[in-house]
């Protein structure tokens, strides 16, 4: 199941309707009723597939169908032609995470097989690995055209230990507006880099106040919410005044994050960069921010019906934070308790020669099979 799922070239750019088909096909195969939902192009759809009674109060095992690119990464191998050597199984996804996704296919049949009391129920999404949003359709549909869970177990690769915590990350264009003008007469226009200097100065200030503010809840590492600048472009001569600058920059936040009041922050203090650096002499420029990303934190839920179930399956004692963002932020909006669980080592992930191995899916297996004996 590895294999044929590595085969679908399924970059985040690229379409991922080629394995929705495959998937579809094969569930029904096995009598599996599938729901798909497609994005607004047509071009990828998430699926969603319910595995015993058609019951609210099942188990959802969550994955991603789509992959990071592998332009300019050094395989020793095709990416999309799995390889299986020394006990591992190489290929683009095999542990980010088609290699949960083919555990899953994998066990349906046994599942469809096994005397269950609550479903298990099976969602495939896209786009996870850019913006997040390609769950959602999928998520507003639980509890209307599918039955809704009661927990949400997202097979993200984390060594089987049961995650619960994982900060949210929001992405944001700056877009500065200038006037061109001569330098030696500044009042003739407005220099979109030197508000946008302005603007930057003023996020760092903002940075080191969400470093004093901290977290709560002790769990982070590093323990605050990090603001960071990642780039500034703009200007096309020393004595011209720029037209144009653009500072492209991020938040990774805690979940206890005011990110509504944030936005509305960051809103004021581009108003008053304008004001002091764009439109002191006229209407001479303008800033705009456009938010590219924005996924929300998961927050700890001690004792939630997601975190004791997974704890006893996966045979662990205590939950663990991880680094990376998720789609279970998206999940735990939609009030469904959700943690991490799957798989393999997330380090392996987005570089070449990314690799599961064959012990890692002995696990995640084992893993899968005392969840359909826990709902039968």
């Amino acid at each position: 199941m590895l294999e044929r799922l590595v085969g679908f070239d399924t970059q985040s750019h690229k379409s991922n309707l080629a394995l929705v088909d495959f998937v579809e096909d094969y569930l029904r195969g096995h009598g599996i009723e599938t729901l798909r939902l497609p994005d607004a192009t047509g071009e990828k759809a998430a699926l969603v597939a319910t595995i015993g009674p058609k019951v609210d109060g099942g188990v959802l095992l969550s994955g991603h169908t789509d992959v990071v690119p592998v332009e300019g990464q050094a395989w020793s191998s095709d990416p999309w032609r799995l390889r299986v050597a020394n006990g591992r199984a190489y290929g683009r996804g095999a542990v980010d995470m088609k290699g949960y996704v083919a555990l899953v296919l994998a066990l349906a049949p046994d599942f469809a097989a096994a005397p269950l009391k609550q479903p298990i129920q099976i969602l495939l999404s896209y786009d996870e690995e850019t913006t997040c949003l390609g769950v959602l359709d999928a998520i507003a549909a639980l509890g209307h055209a599918v039955p809704r869970p009661r927990a949400a177990l997202v097979g993200e690769p984390t060594g089987l230990e049961v995650a619960d915590a994982h900060k949210g990350v929001a992405m944001c264009d700056t877009r500065v507006t200038g006037t061109e003008a001569h330098s030696s007469n500044p009042e003739m226009g407005a220099s979109a880099v030197m508000a946008a200097c302005d603007l930057v100065a003023r996020l760092n200030a903002l940075g080191d106040r969400l470093r004093a503010a901290g977290d709560a809840s002790g769990r982070f590492t590093p323990g605050y919410s990090t603001l960071h600048v990642a780039t500034i472009a703009g200007g096309t001569a020393r004595n011209i005044l720029a037209r144009a600058c653009t500072v492209d920059w991020e938040v990774r936040y805690v979940p206890d994050t005011d990110m509504v009041g944030l936005r509305e922050e960051v809103e004021q203090m581009a108003r008053a960069v304008a004001a002091e650096r764009l439109t002191a002499w006229g209407p001479y420029g303008s800033i705009e921010h456009v938010w590219t990303v924005d996924v929300p934190g998961l927050a700890p839920a001690p004792g939630s019906e997601a975190e004791t179930l997974a704890l006893r399956l996966a045979r662990r004692n205590r939950p663990i934070t991880v680094a990376y963002g998720s789609e279970a932020g998206r999940f735990q909006e939609a009030g469904l308790p959700t943690v991490l669980c799957g798989p393999g080592d997330i380090a392996r992930a987005h570089k070449a020669d990314e690799y599961i191995t064959l012990d890692e899916l002995a696990d995640g297996e084992a893993f899968l099979r005392r969840l359909a004996t826990t709902l039968s």
